[in-house]
C-alpha cells in the first residue's frame, strides 16, 4: 500500500488532536484514493473495537407519520409530493410495535417522521408519556424534526432521551440551494444548540454528495460537528426520489461517506454512529462496510410493514429482510460472520476518554 506521508501524518494529528485545520481536512478529501481511505478506515474501526468491543447497538426504527408541511427539494415525503399515500399511526399502533419490540430484546426505538404541525405537540407528549410508563427502562429517541425550545423541553419532559436532527449542511448558501426559502439555516443550528442544552443525547449529521454541495462546504460540517460535540452522529450518501425537483441529480458517493464515517469516529471515539439504511441501498455491502468504517449502530425497521413503502426518503429505500426488526436473530447471524454481534443494551452514550 503506497500513501504519500503527509496523509500518515494527517492521520496521526487526527488522533492525537481530535482535530485538522480546514486545509488538511481539504487535503484529504480531494481527490480521495483507496488507500487513504482504507488507512482512515481500519484505523476507525480499531479505535471503536477498543471502545465497544464488537457490540453493534439496535434502534427499533418507528416511522409513525409520513405527513409533512416542509417541502425540502431532496425528501420523498415533501408537502408538494402529492403521489405519496399519507398515513399516521394512532397511539394504540405505535405502542402496539413498542411492545413487539420490546419482546424482542430492542431497548432503544426511534420516534421518526414528517415536521409535524404544533397542533400534534400534545400527541407526541401524551405518546412519550404513556411509551415512558409502560416501559421505564426503554430509551425513547425523536426524530420529528424542528420545534420551539419549550416544546422540546416537554418532549424531554415527558421521557425523552434522545434526540435526531440532521444540520444536512452548515452552509447558508448551499442550505437555501436544498430548501425552500421559508426554511431558516440558523433556526435548524439553533434547534440542536437548544436540544444540548436542555440535556439530550442530541444526534447531527449531512447528506453526503448531496446537490451542489462542495468540499468546502463538508469541511465546514466538520468543523461545526466540531463544535457542537453531539452524541450521534448520523451520516448517509444523497439518494434522489424521482417525484422531487432534485429526481435527475446523481446518488452521492460510498467512498467519501465511508471517510466522513472514519474520520468521525477518530475525533470522537465515544460518538453513537450508524451504518446507515442509505447506505446499505447504495451499496448491498453499505452495511458490512459502514461498521468497518467504525459504526457502531444499526437501526432495524419496526413501522408496520404495510407503511414502510409510503415512508420513501428517496428511491429503492430498503426496509425489510436484514434491515428489518423481525429479522434481528439474522441480522445477529450476519454480524457475526464478520466477527460483531448484536448489543441488546441500550447503548446510551458514555463518554470515557
Amino acid at each position: 500500500m503506497h500513501i504519500p506521508n503527509a496523509k500518515h501524518k494527517l492521520l496521526e494529528k487526527l488522533i492525537s488532536h481530535k482535530r485538522l485545520s480546514s486545509n488538511e481536512y481539504k487535503i484529504l478529501l480531494r481527490n480521495l484514493d483507496s488507500d487513504t481511505m482504507s488507512l482512515f478506515n481500519k484505523e476507525a474501526q480499531k479505535i471503536a473495537l477498543k471502545r465497544f468491543g464488537n457490540n453493534i447497538y439496535i434502534r427499533g426504527l418507528l416511522e409513525i407519520s409520513n405527513c409533512c408541511h416542509n417541502n425540502c427539494f431532496y425528501c420523498g415525503i415533501r408537502n408538494d409530493n402529492t403521489k405519496v399515500k399519507r398515513y399516521s399511526l394512532s397511539k394504540n399502533q405505535i405502542l402496539e410495535r413498542c411492545r413487539y419490540a420490546y419482546k424482542l430484546n430492542f431497548r432503544t426505538i426511534v420516534l421518526q417522521g414528517g415536521e409535524y404541525e404544533t397542533k400534534s405537540v400534545n400527541f407526541i407528549i401524551d405518546l412519550i408519556k404513556s411509551i415512558r410508563q409502560e416501559f421505564p427502562d426503554l430509551a425513547i429517541t425523536l426524530s420529528l424534526g424542528e420545534f420551539s425550545k419549550q416544546t422540546y423541553q416537554d418532549f424531554y419532559d415527558a421521557g425523552a432521551n434522545r434526540y435526531l436532527l440532521r444540520h444536512e449542511t452548515f452552509n447558508t448558501e448551499h442550505y437555501k440551494k436544498l430548501h425552500p426559502l421559508e426554511m431558516s439555516r440558523n433556526n435548524r443550528l439553533q434547534c440542536l444548540y437548544n436540544l444540548k442544552n436542555i440535556g439530550y443525547q442530541t444526534g447531527s449529521g449531512i447528506m453526503v454528495g448531496s446537490p451542489y454541495q462542495t468540499i468546502d462546504n463538508i469541511v465546514e460540517d466538520i468543523l461545526f460537528i466540531q463544535e457542537l460535540c453531539p452524541e450521534m452522529i448520523g451520516l448517509g450518501p444523497f439518494l434522489s426520489h424521482k417525484d422531487t425537483p432534485f429526481a435527475n441529480f446523481a446518488n452521492g458517493s460510498l467512498n467519501m461517506t465511508l471517510m466522513l464515517l472514519s474520520i468521525f469516529r477518530i475525533i470522537f471515539p465515544d460518538a453513537l454512529i450508524p451504518s446507515t439504511t442509505s447506505l446499505n441501498t447504495l451499496d448491498k455491502e453499505g452495511r458490512r462496510l459502514g461498521i468497518l468504517a467504525g459504526a457502531n449502530v444499526l437501526m432495524p425497521n419496526l413501522s408496520p410493514q404495510i407503511n414502510r413503502k409510503d415512508y420513501s426518503l428517496y428511491d429503492n429505500k430498503s426496509s425489510f429482510g436484514l434491515e428489518s426488526a423481525e429479522h434481528k436473530l439474522e441480522l445477529d447471524n450476519y454480524l457475526k460472520r464478520f466477527g460483531y454481534k448484536i448489543s441488546n443494551s441500550r447503548g446510551d452514550y458514555e463518554k470515557l476518554s
